[in-house]
């Protein structure tokens, strides 16, 4: 499979590719895969989010300068989550400070709980599975994301 094939046939599944969908998708192995990521990364046409998750970066958009909206790329980064605390605050209007930092809420565990991508931090913070209530879902971008409801962000805030 060629190249541009394999990123319009990933493309149409959305901005974020995996290394697992690339290798279904190409039916190359593990290693031509690993060179032909690193090579597209180094032309500008995906950026590595982190290990095994790339942005694709739309045509005519320079490397370094497109990105997704935070909660978006935040959304890649661990499974099952939700966009919450101060973040969720600034969402619903109910702070007038702007975070520098996107908060992540899971009941999973991570290595590096504290993760810059694309200049942005995040924080993901781990919760007990009793305290995992009170998620909607939002669209952003044309992309769904987790996030805590207002009741629910009030009462995470209060609790930490």
């Amino acid at each position: 499979m060629r190249k541009n094939d394999l990123i319009n046939s990933l493309a149409k599944k959305g901005n974020i590719l995996t290394f697992e969908d690339a290798l279904k998708v190409s039916n190359l192995s593990r290693e031509s895969l690993r060179v032909v990521l690193l090579r597209l990364e180094r032309r500008g046409i995906i950026e590595r989010i982190e290990k095994g998750k790339y942005l694709i970066i739309p045509l005519g958009a320079e490397k370094g300068k497109y990105t997704l909206h935070e909660f978006v790329i935040g959304s890649t980064l661990i499974e099952p989550y939700s966009i919450a605390y101060w973040s969720a605050l600034n969402y619903y209007g109910l702070t007038e400070q702007i975070p520098t930092t996107v908060f992540l809420q899971t009941t999973a565990r991570k290595k590096n709980q504290d993760i810059k991508v694309f200049g942005v931090e995040y924080q993901i913070i781990k919760i007990k599975k009793e305290k995992t209530f009170g998620i909607r879902k939002e669209w952003i971008e044309e992309s769904p994301i987790n996030i805590t409801e207002k009741e629910k962000t009030i009462i995470d805030c209060l609790d930490k």
